[in-house]
């Protein structure tokens, strides 16, 4: 095998087929001509990825590995580290965007010319792109000897191929998102959801200079809108380039991005940014408290040692010009330890706290707790301190209270935006607005205790008090719906057992396509708006019978014919081993497939949608179906059984299918306003908006 060629694991395997792991591991011992390790542990073993793709080929089981697959296992696989194959793939595509002739001049000649040329023209775009930095930041693009040998350049090729594929932004998009992907427990990742809504509270102007001293993977940064300049550092040395590339192809702005602690080592001393987004490291013990006890920065108070996020805070009001903002992503400890008291008194005297917002559980990593934003300014000199601080609490908005994964982030961000844009002009908050500005001399206690639950009065149910009589009717409208559609078991009859195929053999006779879902989205933020914005359906959208929840920007991801849904698909979860399957209506076609669900689009002259989706609902079904690996259950589709029938015959047993779904999403909606009203009416009686007669 060449030094050069790519290899693959098990792992990787299951995802270019799109079956789990336990399926390959079957694969190999029942099939004597399945590739052999060239690679890897005994327990790990890897194979090359070129034999492996004419073996799923040959059996069917593979059309053909996408460029893009192909290419981000060359990287997984890279002999110099993911991150530095990845960096150097950034590079290529930055020339690309950039320098499209330039480009096309490298790659006319053979390997060893591009070689040759390939430093010049990185010189010549990373300077424009990222200045005095380009040295100390990209030195993974280029080897200690500054030249490149000819080696690395298919990879390079296989970049610019992608490229004219996907567009370079997309392309790095795509890659980048597949490392963080392989990486998740190394990286604490801020979701699409809160960064969009810390740039709308932040809302810098176009040409603006917006800094990050944390900036991780430079999600906050890529959600900043048109910034002139981008200011980024973060500790980690194989990420921070990695988010640079992706700054400087996802803006016009000027990058500079810098490694080193920015508590310690600040990589801007002299900053004075328009803005500041920021997710700091949570409850970090050793930031410096000892050796930073004198430092300037601390005009509010010295942080204790468990305050680490208060002296974060101290740090991004310390780089903002006189007036400038800063929204600042904090654990909801923060707000009422005593422990910050002294220091949260200072901002509140200052005037440089102006909003504190909670938002609901499974919004940013930690999951499990309701994180809260911190919205600060820094006091221009002479000024008047703030009289007031809003608080806002979206925790019991509706479409919050989904979890990770199913927060409905366009009523998170509206919730948000509805009280801090008219607080923020010096106008009254409306009424009904998740919202309420408090007094700062209300604040001022002993506790300082800036929680929001403690000063937004709660909703009166779901809706309000005085939707309860309109949910009620909705409530009746629908059981009496439930009852006419509840269907009639009829008799048991013995059946004659049918020959049956399964969708393996019918996808192979071409009576139906299947497709694995490569998109994965985040959730709907709507800061995007417009047509530019493509739904995504996700595994919890399936699971929950919901419409699709997540959002992908056109363009920003893997598309094909059968990647997009279309009326009568048939969509299946992989993972949980649950019998759900989904019938895609008018409402849902257009939607782009998220990853963990497969697609199964029958050919109507041969297969009734509504037939298959039932028989592949049958309990049995899935239990044969299913495999197990580690402590998850997964779903080979194609081992999923069907009766061999006539059409007639399968359009008899759909319209029986059909109206059990329609039953089953009357239940469900029957049982989502019967939690409505129960809730409302506790909430109304024990308020005292509701009288007990």
């Amino acid at each position: 095998m060449p030094e050069n060629a790519s290899e693959v694991t098990a792992a990787g395997i299951a995802r270019l087929a799109g079956v789990g792991r336990a399926a390959v591991s079957n694969w190999r011992r029942r099939h004597p001509d399945f590739p052999k390790p060239v690679g890897g542990t005994e327990t790990s073993p890897s194979f090359a990825l070129a034999e492996v793709e004419r073996w799923l080929r040959e059996q069917g089981k593979l059309a053909e590995v996408p460029l893009r697959e192909r290419l981000w296992q060359q990287i997984a696989d890279h002999p110099d580290t993911a991150p530095a194959a990845l960096a150097r793939v950034g590079c290529a595509l930055l020339i690309v965007q950039a320098r499209p002739a330039l480009w096309e001049e490298l790659t006319e000649g053979s390997d060893s010319r591009m070689a040759e040329l390939l430093p010049t023209a990185l010189e010549q775009v990373l300077t424009a792109r990222f200045g005095d930095d380009r040295t100390a930041l990209l030195h993974t693009a280029l080897p200690a000897a500054g030249r490149p040998a000819p080696g690395p350049m298919p990879l390079l090729r296989a970049a610019g191929r992608l490229a004219g594929e996907l567009g370079p932004r997309t392309a790095y998009e795509f890659l980048y998102g597949r490392y963080l992907d392989a990486n998740l427990r190394q990286y604490t990742l801020t979701p699409p959801g809160p960064a969009a809504l810390m740039a709308a509270l932040a809302d810098p102007a176009e040409g603006a200079t917006v800094l990050d001293p944390a900036a991780g993977a430079g999600a906050l940064l890529a959600a900043a809108g048109s910034p002139g300049t981008l200011l980024a550092q973060d500790t980690d040395p194989d990420l921070t380039p990695l988010a640079a590339l992706r700054l400087a192809l996802g803006t016009d702005a000027a990058v500079r991005a810098r490694v080193g602690d920015a508590l310690r080592a600040d990589a801007f001393p002299g900053a004075e940014a328009d803005t500041v987004l920021l997710h700091p490291p949570f409850n970090e013990r050793n930031w410096g408290h000892d050796e930073l006890a004198y430092d300037p920065r601390w005009e509010y108070g010295l942080p204790a040692r468990t305050e680490s996020e208060l002296a974060w805070v101290q740090h991004a009001l310390a780089r903002l010009r006189p007036g400038g903002t800063a929204v600042v992503l904090m654990p909801p400890a923060a707000a009422s330890r005593r422990s910050g008291r002294r220091v949260r008194a200072g901002l509140l005297r200052r005037g440089a706290l102006r909003a504190v917002v909670a938002l609901p559980a499974g919004a940013a990593p930690p999951y499990g707790i309701p994180l809260q934003l911190w919205v600060l300014g820094r006091p221009a000199p002479g000024a008047t301190p703030a009289a007031e601080v809003l608080f806002v609490d979206t925790t019991e908005v509706l479409g919050a209270a989904g979890g990770r994964d199913r927060l409905d982030w366009t009523a998170v961000q509206g919730a948000v935006l509805d009280a801090w844009r008219p607080f923020a002009a010096g106008e009254p908050v409306p009424e009904g607005v998740a919202g309420r500005p408090v007094p700062v001399i209300e604040l001022l206690d002993d506790d300082v205790d800036l929680a929001p639950a403690r000063h937004v009065p709660p909703p009166v149910g779901a809706a309000g008090a005085g939707e309860l009589p309109r949910i009620r009717e909705h409530l009746a409208d629908t059981l009496r719906l439930t009852t006419e559609l509840t269907p009639v078991p009829g008799p048991v009859e013995p059946v004659a057992a049918w020959p049956v195929t399964t969708v393996g053999e019918l996808a192979r006779a071409g009576a139906l396509t299947l497709a694995a879902g490569t998109v994965h989205p985040g959730p709907v933020s709507g800061a995007s708006g417009g047509s530019g914005v493509q739904a995504v359906l996700t595994e919890q959208d399936v699971l929950t019978g919901a419409a699709p929840s997540g959002e992908l920007p056109d363009g920003e991801g893997p598309d094909g014919p059968t990647l997009r849904l279309a009326p009568g698909d048939v969509v299946v979860p992989v993972l949980g081993g649950s019998s759900v399957v989904r019938v895609v209506d008018e409402a849902t076609a257009g939607a782009a497939l998220g990853r963990g669900l497969h697609l199964l689009r029958p050919d109507p002259e041969a297969l009734d949608p509504w037939f298959l989706a039932g028989f592949l609902r049958g309990t049995a079904n899935t239990r044969q179906a299913s495999s197990h690996a580690s402590t998850a259950t997964r779903l080979d589709v194609r081992r999923l059984q069907l009766p061999r029938l006539p059409l007639g015959e399968q359009r008899r047993y759909g319209e029986r299918f059909r109206t059990l779904a329609a039953f089953e999403d009357a239940v469900r909606l029957a049982g989502r306003l019967g939690e409505q009203l129960v809730q409302g009416l506790f909430d109304g009686l024990t308020s005292g908006t509701i009288p007990p007669s």
